[in-house]
């Protein structure tokens, strides 16, 4: 951890309490270029927005595939206060971009909810493999 790694971690921990003061959860992040400049920070809007996917690591990831040559993509660093979740995750690895530093893990993150999170939701599949080919057989090559 480098003391710019440090410093962005720090203005991150600033997004969080900016969001948490805004009424949503507290959680902030910012994008950086490969040349240490800040393209664009977020908060999670999650609340004052209505939209549970409104998290800054999910806003970013998409600000950066839509903005961002896959090249410029691949030298960004995302600094967030909390380890991204997986909807965050999969956003991030499509969107490009090169790295990620977080500040809370998810397990230190779950230690300090009362409830310790959300209840999973069971997943069954998968099925009607011959049919559920037929859509996708031949888009990936």
């Amino acid at each position: 951890m480098t003391p710019d790694d440090e410093r962005h971690l720090r203005r991150a921990l600033e997004l969080a309490a900016e969001a948490r003061a805004d009424g949503n959860p507290p959680f902030g992040s910012l994008l950086i270029g490969a040349d240490g400049a800040v393209l664009a920070e977020e908060r999670n809007t999650s609340l004052t927005d209505a939209d549970i996917s409104a998290h800054p690591e999910l806003k970013l990831a998409r600000w950066a595939a839509r903005e961002l040559a896959a090249e410029a993509a691949a030298g960004t660093t995302m600094y967030t206060s909390c380890q991204p979740c997986n909807m965050c995750t999969g956003a991030i690895e499509r969107s490009g971009l090169g790295r990620v530093v977080f500040a809370l893990s998810t397990d230190q993150l779950l230690a300090l909810k009362p409830s310790g999170g959300f209840a999973p939701v069971p997943h069954e599949g998968p099925a009607l493999f011959d049919e559920a080919r037929i859509p996708v057989d031949g888009y990936y090559r």
